[in-house]
């Protein structure tokens, strides 16, 4: 009996063993890797006096109540720091698993998966089936996005962060990755703290960072407020308003506004159809453009009576000049950043969508008659490339001393999902371990022979022969009219190039692409004189 027993006990360990979730997989050579944010993508809880936590940003469930309440602020000149309305809360970043869940997806409790409310969550994903390992080889750094991006009790919190990552890590050198606005904060640090980033820091990898603002998105966010999702689920999120009075005192937003000493190749402009009247009373209705400086006064005439009432008090909340005056200042922070000799910085940036940059309000037939009617009118975009947030001429503007600038077509925030940016972010953090990865084209060249061969002929010429091959490995399809007429025949190309005695001729064959793959041959000769 002992021994059938022993027998089950067997079985049944074996069992377990077999059914038992298998390990990740994790790469130890990995250097870890520390994910940041833009505006609003972090989850934020506010804590009241006896320490209960409530999540704030982002719920759904009593979601404009509580942001009213909660979130609701203004800017502090003295401190710099957007203060909440409610003295009962503070606001605190939650730092469960490393910093990953607070930047992963923004509402846990969703039964029904939305794109708004997930962040980093399918790169997080991704990094983890690379290797990457939470807590060990990947971080998270969520913030108060209300405050501006050189707040200093922000910067001391990333301080903090990086040594902890670095000691986490072993000691190892930190690569960043961060998103949006999430670059802004960076390059200040870098800017402001250039010491601590180079002691920590390896790589700085900025995806669709407004460098050098996002003017369309901004200009329409002063005057209308922003919607994060539409149709019927506004009825069950943040109205547009509530978002509207949160962001007119916002730093973080101001820094945001076009850069006006940047030299626009497509300058952005706040036009207006108005309807003017001169002094015999004959009217007449006229397009008026204004530059980002000019648009200020717009602004300022527009939120003049702009009011909220909380908790029975009525607050006046214009434009904020005091803000504003920060954001000029945070701009100079920015201008005065450089990339430390010890790190790489690498910046990709979204391309392919039409991006509002230049905003009108009013038509021809329909003038705006009252500027403070403006935040009520609904706004049409003159449009340039980008990610349909931020421009590609503001994105490709980071200032700096850069490794690589790459081009990826996507939308602001799906890009941070895009396939296509997951082989690049791999090849650049070495997860790949393959040197033949060409990130800008996203394709891989793998070499497949080589052959070169010198003889020396009579009366001195010297004929050099080259015969090479390679793979090119791409996961975009070829066109399906064209492929027809190129399956059956290879493409045929030559080359001749003559200079200074000597002269070459190559001949080219490109295969048909068959399973992703294209087979590619160069034969070359060369022939040059008194070698």
């Amino acid at each position: 009996m002992a021994v059938l027993l022993e027998d089950i006990v067997k079985a049944v360990e074996l069992w377990l063993k077999l059914i038992k979730k298998p390990e990740p997989y994790v790469d130890p050579n990995l250097d870890p890797v520390l994910l940041i944010p833009g505006i609003a993508g972090s989850i934020l809880n506010a804590v009241d006096e006896n320490g209960k936590e409530e999540r704030v940003w982002v719920r759904i469930l009593g979601a404009d109540h509580e942001f009213r309440t909660k979130l609701w602020s203004r800017f502090n000149p003295s401190t710099g720091r957007s203060e909440s309305l409610d003295t009962k809360t503070r606001i605190q970043i939650p730092e469960d698993r490393y910093g990953l869940y607070a930047i992963d997806v923004l509402d846990p409790d969703m039964i029904l998966a939305r794109e708004s409310v997930s962040y980093f969550h399918d790169m997080i994903v991704e990094m983890t089936s690379w290797g990457y390992l939470e807590g060990k080889t990947l971080f998270g750094f969520g913030y108060d996005f209300r405050q501006s991006n050189r707040f200093q009790e922000t910067l001391d919190r990333l301080a903090e962060k990086l040594e902890s990552v670095y000691t986490a890590s072993g000691g190892k050198k930190i690569n960043i990755i961060s998103h949006s606005m999430g670059g802004l904060l960076v390059k200040c640090f870098m800017s402001l703290h250039s010491d601590i980033f180079e002691k920590y820091v390896k790589n700085w990898i900025a995806i669709a960072a407004p460098f050098k603002g996002a003017p369309g998105y901004i200009t329409s966010t002063f005057l209308n407020g922003v919607s994060f999702v539409d149709g019927w689920q506004q009825n069950f999120f943040i109205s547009k308003w509530s978002m509207h009075q949160l962001l007119i005192e916002c730093p973080s937003v101001y820094e945001l506004m076009a850069c006006p000493d940047f030299k626009w190749e497509n300058v952005p402009r706040l036009e207006l159809w108005k309807e003017n009247h001169d002094s015999n009373g004959n009217s007449s209705i006229m397009l008026e453009s204004y530059s980002s400086v000019e648009s200020i006064s717009i602004f300022n005439e527009a939120l003049s009576i702009n009011r909220i009432n909380y908790d029975g008090v009525d607050i006046h909340l214009p434009f904020n000049f005091e803000i504003l005056k920060w954001a000029n200042e945070t701009l100079k922070v920015l201008d005065r950043a450089e990339v430390p000799p010890e790190v790489k910085f690498y910046n990709i940036y979204g391309t392919g969508l039409d991006t509002p940059h230049s905003v009108c309000y009013g038509s021809e037939d329909a003038p705006v008659t009252d500027l403070k009617q403006l935040p009520c009118c609904e706004a049409e975009y003159i449009g340039v490339d980008g990610d349909g947030t931020v421009p590609v001429e503001s994105a490709k503007a980071d200032g700096l001393n850069a490794e690589a600038r790459v081009g990826v077509p996507g939308e602001h925030r799906g890009i941070l999902s895009d396939p296509h940016l997951f082989r690049i972010l791999k090849h650049w953090l070495k997860a790949d371990h393959d040197p033949f990865y060409n990130p800008v084209n996203d394709y891989v060249i793998l070499p497949t022979s080589f052959e070169i061969e010198r003889h020396q002929e009579k009366g001195g010429l010297q004929v050099t022969s080259v015969k090479e091959e390679w793979e090119i490995i791409t996961e975009e399809q070829v066109d399906q009219d064209n492929m027809a007429s190129n399956t059956t025949k290879p493409l045929l190309g030559s080359i001749a190039v003559s200079h200074a005695g000597e002269e070459a001729l190559a001949t080219v064959v490109v295969h048909p692409q068959s399973e992703g793959r294209r087979h590619v041959e160069l034969n070359a000769v060369s022939v040059s004189a008194g070698a």
